[in-house]
């Protein structure tokens, strides 16, 4: 029977996934809730099959691998730039007031300190999956708030990665009794000897071994090759340089991210990633005891109040104080008040450390289940409470007080023309905005582009195009692109986020204008021409 564990493992354990993570799907949830639910399912804490859970974890490091290396390669120094004066600081004060209050409470509790200090660090770090997945099922990924919230992800994860190379270093078994700063300086020397090495060799290598794939036009070769380069620098990082295979993979994502193949290994490696993935989230659902909940459910509750609770005031307050406008505020606040496979990674380490005791780990998973459940539905509160606030002008010209952007990128720097037949705004510079400012400039019509990219705002800028750096659904943007005096609007890319706001606001300040917005089918196009009557 031994020689079938593997097969039932993944069939059990993908089959379980696939079923609970339709239902939840279905009923608006996250599928990620469905692969805890079928770890559960198929764990030892539930009558019926049983998933070795040996094997599980295994798989489950196979999929933290590809995780981290799916992170690396999304990583784009430039987008946290883009928003560093808000999401540094905002994800640095977030994640020390989460791990302080982590600490706390399990101090409270009795635990020790550096317990506290892992459990709390595990609180404090949101779902890539959730947050991501939340931000693009309300068209807001590509908004002033979306990317703050991307921006603050990335800071959060960083951290994270940082805390996964030392805690071993801090907490693992050092022969001989080394000293601590001992071990930290060697830790941080194997670090630095990696990053160079990665920085070094893998931009000069990587890059050429796919090259000579890529000339093969073999699909099954390039994915096989963007796996062997995960799982091998990741392996080689923890046998080489004994750190965290975590760390090693995430330099391999960043290195292949910054080639031009990112796309491609994107598309057509990474979902062998979301399988692996898939399987993590189920051996984590196997650890939850839910008998063990009913025991400590001040631990549970207070992680809960932490995630829900402290953590998204913390951050509504600090995007807020920084002069962005309180949508903006209250979607990045929502979006991160969520944990998910990150806090796993740091649970299951601090338990494999003998920090953790296993109710630490329930809790955790207990917390991430229904934090992922209520993430969404709380999103689409916000609608509501922005409806509400608007209905007390004093009291929203006082929660929108500020810039919503940089004072340096609200206005233009080239004269506009008079006329507002040649005039015409653009919202996006992607590959559709691109081509549409080209034919207007062209034809001796001047565009102003309306655009969240910061690099692509200089671009514009240094070409001597007119561009304005800012969220086209704020109509103080649209003001400051000139919509009053312009004689066209057009929406660059179809399904744009808040469109039909876009356009409200723009009427409001120049009936005359003329709006064109692309679509993704005719029969869009059929459906928005009751938009018409708007002029």
């Amino acid at each position: 029977m031994h020689e079938y564990d593997l097969i039932l493992t993944l069939t059990g354990g993908l089959g379980a996934a696939l079923v609970l993570g339709y239902i939840t799907h279905r009923l608006g949830l996250s599928p990620i809730v469905g692969y805890l639910l079928a770890g559960l399912l198929v764990g030892p804490h539930t009558p019926g099959f049983v998933a070795n859970s040996g094997l599980a974890e295994q798989l489950a490091e196979i999929g933290v691998i590809l995780l981290m290396f799916g992170v690396g390669l999304q990583f784009r120094v430039e987008e946290l730039l883009a928003v560093r004066r808000v999401a540094l600081p905002g994800a640095v004060v977030q994640s020390a007031v989460a791990t302080a209050l982590g600490a706390l409470l399990a101090h409270a509790l009795g635990w020790s300190w550096p317990a506290g200090l892992v459990f709390g660090m595990a609180l404090a770090v949101a779902s890539t999956v959730v947050l991501i997945r939340v931000l693009a099922d309300n068209n807001d990924l590509h908004t002033e708030a979306g990317h703050i919230a991307v921006g603050w992800l990335v800071v959060e994860d960083l951290f994270t990665v940082i805390a996964l190379v030392l805690l071993p270093a801090v907490f693992g078994s050092r022969e001989h009794d080394t000293p601590l700063w001992m071990a930290l300086g060697l830790t941080a020397f194997k670090v630095s000897a990696l990053v160079a090495f990665t920085a070094v060799v893998g931009t000069r290598v990587i890059p050429r071994v796919l090259d000579h794939v890529a000339r093969t036009r073999s699909r099954e070769l390039f994915t096989l090759t963007v796996l062997v380069l995960a799982l091998g620098i990741a392996v080689g990082s923890a046998l080489v340089f004994s750190v965290s295979m975590a760390l090693g993979a995430f330099l391999a994502g960043m290195v292949v991210g910054r080639s031009e193949y990112s796309l491609r290994a994107a598309s057509e490696a990474l979902p062998m990633r979301d399988a692996f993935a898939v399987l993590f989230f189920v051996s984590v659902g196997m650890l939850l005891a839910p008998g063990a909940l009913l025991q400590s459910p001040g631990l549970v509750l207070g992680a809960l109040a932490i995630v829900l609770v402290g953590k998204p005031l913390v951050a509504l307050v600090l995007v807020w104080a920084f002069g962005y406008p309180f949508r903006a505020s209250v979607t990045v606040a929502v979006a991160l008040a969520q944990i998910g496979e990150f806090s796993f990674i740091l649970a299951t380490m601090g338990h494999e450390l003998g920090i953790l005791a296993q109710d630490v780990t329930n809790a955790i998973v207990a917390a991430s289940m229904v934090s992922i459940v209520l993430n969404p539905v709380a999103y689409r509160m916000i609608r509501p409470l922005e409806r509400r606030l608007v209905a007390r002008p004093a009291l929203w010209a006082f929660l929108n007080r500020g810039p919503s952007v940089p004072s340096e990128l609200q206005t233009s720097r080239k004269p506009r023309s008079a006329d507002p037949d040649h005039r015409a705004v653009v919202i996006g510079y992607g590959p559709t905005g691109r081509t549409v400012v080209r034919l207007l400039r062209d034809n001796g019509i001047a565009p102003t582009v309306v655009e969240l990219n910061i690099d692509a705002v200089r671009e514009l800028r240094a070409e001597g195009v007119d561009a304005i750096y800012g969220d086209a659904t704020r109509s103080d943007t649209l003001e400051a692109a000139g919509v009053p005096s312009a004689g066209s609007l057009i929406l660059g890319s179809a399904g744009m986020a808040n469109s039909a706001e876009v356009i409200r606001t723009a009427r409001s300040m120049n009936r005359a204008v003329r709006v064109l917005a692309r679509a993704h089918m005719l029969s869009s196009a059929r459906s928005a021409r009751p938009m018409k009557r708007m002029q």
